[in-house]
């Protein structure tokens, strides 16, 4: 059996690095309270809203007909988890599984980058991207789904059934890990994964369905959610102020949205572009015609950032989904999304610069506001554009050479081929 080549020397660097950088995340955390942080702005989710909630869940219901619920039922024992550690505070146990989750990640990529072949680049992407955006990472559970579609990627390379199923419990906790699943080498391979994530989902779903009460009512709240100002389609809007548009901001499903005149033009034009980003997804899976170690992880990263980009909502933690996938790209030698990752570190720079350091500014519409947010939906737009433009290149092959053989359609790829091909 070939075991893993571990270098003690950069494995310890970045061990100590990230205790190190924990530890100063930590200790934000405690200091949240001062004004250049938001004056407790980051962590008043965990404190205020999950354990609201967890109130709610432990009496065996999902929060029905409160607006700020919008996430899937997976979200349930994610949020019942802290209830678990005795002796703690809810806040003190979430911060502490957070931690666990997080180092668990970090331990994973250094043990696939530590492989013949591989790179410690993704864990040294994992170690340092996540400070970038101050304690924000403690006070959300996105670490806990990023963790899973994490491990789904590096499993999915020798245990398709597994990768499926982790993929499957990611999208049952918020959705967007489904999209990992779209890279899975095909044949064999993608109908274990897809067949697995379906039973796994499916079997998982109806056990929070038999557990609690109303595990969709996520559905009816999700719907009505509008155009949050740190979009695209928010960005746009908040420069319209300084043309006469009369719209103005509001706090509505948990987030701060625009309202106003065409405000649902642009929610509308939103998803337009999603659907859009979606087709050009199944057309590269349809077409693509190269597979290599990288492909997997490098569709996962570009499917979820022309999801963000065109989403009607980027929250600051959506960053950290990012530098998940990335992460995961670096430890492969043959990706394409290295300048790819690098423009994401940017923009998360750039997002804890809007918040929580002067999210009043960007909320009031100022031209300051307006510019910084219009430079990181542009590192976020040409990142997307980027990503897919090297993972449709790296997926063709090279001009004047047929297709390799090797790779027939088969399978879920034979259906689409089929299905755009009449389109």
């Amino acid at each position: 059996m070939n075991r893993p080549r571990v270098t003690p020397g950069p494995v310890l660097t970045l061990a100590a690095s990230w205790v190190c950088t924990r530890a100063l995340m930590l200790w934000l955390l405690v200091h949240d309270g001062s004004r250049l942080l938001g004056g407790g702005a980051v962590t008043r989710e965990v404190w205020r809203l999950y354990v609201h909630w967890y109130g709610v869940l432990a009496h065996g219901s999902f929060p029905a007909h409160d607006t700020l619920w919008q996430y899937p039922p997976g979200a349930g024992p994610v949020l019942l988890a802290p209830g678990l550690l005795p002796g703690l505070t809810y806040f003190q146990a979430f911060v502490a599984l957070t931690l666990a989750v997080d180092a668990a990640t970090a331990a994973a990529l250094v043990r696939t980058g530590a492989r013949p072949g591989r790179s410690l680049l993704g864990a040294a992407l994992w170690t340092g991207g996540p400070p970038l955006l101050l304690h924000l990472p403690l006070a959300r559970y996105d670490v806990q789904v990023t963790a899973l579609a994490v491990l789904s990627l590096l499993a999915s390379a020798r245990r398709p059934r597994a990768g499926g199923a982790l993929a499957a419990l990611g999208a049952l906790v918020k959705v967007w890990p489904a999209l990992v699943l779209l890279g899975a080498p095909r044949g064999r391979a993608t109908r274990r994964a897809w067949s697995w994530a379906a039973v796994s989902g499916a079997a998982v779903l109806g056990l929070l369905a038999a557990l609690f009460a109303r595990p969709l009512s996520f559905l009816r709240e999700q719907g009505g959610r509008g155009v949050q100002i740190e979009s695209l389609g928010g960005t746009a809007l908040n420069l319209a102020r300084h043309a006469g548009w009369p719209g103005r901001a509001r706090y509505r499903y948990g987030a701060i949205e625009l309202t106003g005149p065409h405000v649902h033009a642009v929610a509308t034009a939103s998803l337009a572009l999603t659907a859009a980003a979606f087709g050009l997804l199944l057309l590269w899976r349809v077409r693509a015609r190269r597979w290599s170690e990288a492909t997997p992880y490098d569709a996962a990263l570009s499917a979820v950032l022309l999801f963000t980009v065109t989403s009607r909502v980027i929250s600051p933690q959506y960053m950290i989904w990012l530098i998940g996938l990335a992460a995961v790209c670096l430890t492969s030698r043959r990706t394409s999304q290295r300048l790819v990752a690098v423009l994401i570190l940017a923009a998360c720079a750039l997002s804890t610069v809007a918040f929580p350091m002067c999210y009043r500014e960007v909320v009031d519409g100022t031209w300051s506001g307006c510019l910084l947010m219009l430079a990181r939906n542009g590192l976020l737009a040409a990142a997307a554009v980027l990503s897919f433009v090297r993972l449709w290149r790296a997926a063709r092959p090279p001009a004047g050479k047929p297709a390799p053989a090797t790779q027939p359609l088969a399978g879920p790829d034979r259906l689409l081929d089929r299905v755009l091909s009449t389109s």
